[in-house]
């Protein structure tokens, strides 16, 4: 059996996933599309090669009889919108950040899914799947360093376009941070608090760059965490956990040492789809299987709802400058 996939959005993460879908993983075909703009729809079809129907709006494809599971890539306002028609249609959908823009948005997806009584929602968040970070989890599960107490971390992009503004450094960024920290220490959120130190030169009117987001968590961990998004010199994602007996690091990605003109160097990326890209083979891989045993294990809808009321809390201070009380309601056993 091979999953049959609709893609709705064929934007630069929607095209990579279904070129993914359809020439690198195994056990699936994309067989539906769809995209605001319709010519990048047939664009992709033509490029990839694809036997895909285009369809003139989500709806339509999401309601298509071949269609098994969705794949949500469109603009980030219409994804409650889409898997919310998924879910009710009864079928698997994998939605890239955010599942909402809004935390009850989230939440009435998280709902929705409660009330069909059947997990149907994987969110695109691809770092658990990174073999680096999975080492990080390795030696924190097995209590290699002792108990965290202290995380840091950098999350640096070499330049963002004029239209990324301040409350997106958390909402586009961050959020990246705000899930695979919670699955690295097995914890919550209790308080968040963003401060700004001097600006960058390479930034607009409209973004704050850099700044510095502190979290406490419920055990204690305070974790500290650096976005700047016009650094210039690469795509850079650090995360060093300090615990009782010792420090664990993310490990470098792979590349040569070279030798030249006198000087030792090593290359660093620029682009953050190369930085993760066998996480997000592996990921997209992991959700097929799930498909097909009827049985979803990547981070859910309530992983989506977590990052997003941290997310919501960060944004309140970037505008106050104030700490944030972060109140996760109890979470469901559907979701233990």
């Amino acid at each position: 059996m091979k999953v049959r996939f609709g893609v709705i959005g064929t934007g630069a993460i929607g095209a990579d996933h279904a070129r993914r879908i359809s020439k690198v993983l195994t056990g699936a075909d994309v067989v539906a599309v769809t995209d605001v703009n319709r010519e990048s729809a047939e664009s992709l079809v033509h490029n990839l090669d694809l036997q895909a129907k285009v369809y003139g709006d989500g709806h339509k494809l999401i309601a298509a009889g071949d269609v098994d599971a969705v794949l949500v890539t469109s603009w980030g306002p219409t994804h409650e919108e889409f898997v919310l028609a998924a879910i009710e249609a009864g079928k698997y959908v994998f939605c890239e950040k955010p599942l909402a823009t809004t935390a009850a948005g989230c939440r009435r997806i998280v709902d929705a899914e409660i009330l069909h009584g059947k997990r149907l929602v994987q969110v695109g968040f691809m770092r658990p799947y990174d073999a680096g970070y999975r080492m990080l989890k390795k030696a924190i599960s097995e209590n290699e360093i002792g108990e965290p107490l202290m995380v840091h971390c950098a999350h640096r992009n070499p330049e963002v376009p004029d239209s990324y503004e301040t409350p997106m450094a958390i909402q586009d960024t961050l959020v990246h941070e705000l899930d695979v920290l919670r699955w690295l220490l097995d914890d919550d959120y209790v308080s968040a608090q963003v401060i700004f130190p001097r600006t960058t030169k390479y930034t607009h009117s409209k973004l704050a760059d850099p700044q510095i987001v502190l979290l406490e968590t419920t055990k204690g961990v305070r974790i500290d965490v650096e976005v700047f998004v016009n650094c210039k010199y690469g795509y850079d994602i650090q995360c060093s956990v300090v615990g009782e007996e010792g420090v664990a690091n993310l490990p470098e990605p792979m590349s040569i040492t070279t030798r030249k003109n006198a000087q030792r160097f090593e290359g660093i990326l620029t682009d953050w789809k190369k930085r993760f890209i066998d996480a997000y083979d592996v990921e997209l891989q992991d959700f097929i299987e799930g498909v097909k045993v009827r049985e979803l294990t990547g981070p859910t809808a309530w992983d989506g709802l977590a990052a997003s009321v941290a997310s919501d809390a960060c944004v309140k201070s970037q505008e106050s400058g104030e700490i944030i009380k972060i109140e996760m309601p109890p979470r469901p056993s559907f979701y233990r």
